[in-house]
């Protein structure tokens, strides 16, 4: 596939990387069911040569990080390790906003220190809205976001963070950021039936932005998966010899070029499907049938 890298601020990564969101227990709370196994696939990660990871202190919480450190640690040079701040769990695991400046800056200081590293390639403001349904972006409270970018750019400064991201977005939030500073990627939710970031992502694409995509797959809370099980990726993953997954992946990977993909697992086999993905060249008539899907 060509453009097989794209920026992420200082670093060049494969357009595959790797989620952390899974190798915490079941709702991404707690210790993993298999620490061992975890800890197999952060190392087959690098061995595959991924340098993308996504993480974020509240997947567990703790969890995530602790687990990339043990098995990483000391990281290789070019390994970009991204997180999120913004959110926190309580002691049942439910998700909770984290928004003030000063709840984003103990975040990114708790990533740092469970890392076992002094500076991450990049962190995003996850926006976080109680009131939002589903995975709908939340609305901008202007206000605070900009005392958020604040708090952001004086991490960058001090070398806390290479970059600054953006996730659960929109449009409005990636224009007041851009006004004020460099952003370096942005996470929000898309994928086959789901375009509703479609605004975002062409922003993204103008200003050379690197897109991540959470759920890509579709979410991983819901029981009936509308992606796949859609039956346009069912059949042309019959057709191509592929599983549903590696076709759902492949085509957003192949919507534009600054997309990464973040496929996130704790099983070993099926982090080589995903890892996969980037060798699939979708046909004419693969992209028009999933095109046409939404």
């Amino acid at each position: 596939m060509p453009n097989t890298t794209f920026p992420l601020g200082s670093f060049r990564v494969g357009r595959v990387g790797f989620g952390a969101m899974q190798l915490p227990g079941p709702g991404v709370f707690g210790p993993p069911r298999d620490r061992e196994q975890a800890l197999a696939v952060l190392r087959r990660v690098i061995e595959l040569g991924i340098n993308h990871i996504d993480t974020a202190q509240f997947y567990g919480p703790n969890v995530a990080n602790e687990l990339i450190r043990e098995a990483l640690h000391p990281y290789p040079p070019n390994l970009a390790i991204v997180t999120k701040v913004g959110a926190r769990r309580d002691d049942a695991g439910a998700w909770l906003p984290a928004q003030e400046p000063d709840q984003l800056r103990a975040s990114l200081e708790e990533n740092l220190s469970t890392l076992g590293t002094d500076k991450l390639a990049a962190a995003n403001i996850r926006a976080h809205d109680a009131e939002a349904e589903g995975h709908a972006p939340a609305p901008v409270n202007r206000e605070l976001f900009e005392r958020q970018l604040d708090a952001m750019i004086k991490a960058r400064d001090e070398g806390l963070i290479g970059g600054i991201g953006l996730s659960h977005i929109t449009l409005e939030h990636l224009q007041i950021a851009l006004d004020r500073t460099e952003i370096v990627c942005v996470q929000n939710a898309y994928n086959l039936v789901d375009r509703s970031s479609q605004p975002v992502l062409d922003a993204c694409v103008a200003h050379d932005i690197a897109f991540v995509p959470f759920f890509p797959l579709g979410s991983a809370f819901v029981a009936d998966n509308p992606v796949l099980g859609h039956p346009a990726v069912t059949r042309e993953a019959a057709r191509l010899g592929r599983t549903p997954a590696q076709i759902a992946l492949a085509w957003t990977l192949s919507v534009a070029p600054n997309i990464l993909l973040i496929p996130g697992t704790s099983s070993l086999a099926h982090l080589e499907e995903n890892t996969a993905v980037a060798d699939i060249e979708l046909d004419d008539a693969a992209r028009r049938e999933l095109d046409d899907a939404a």
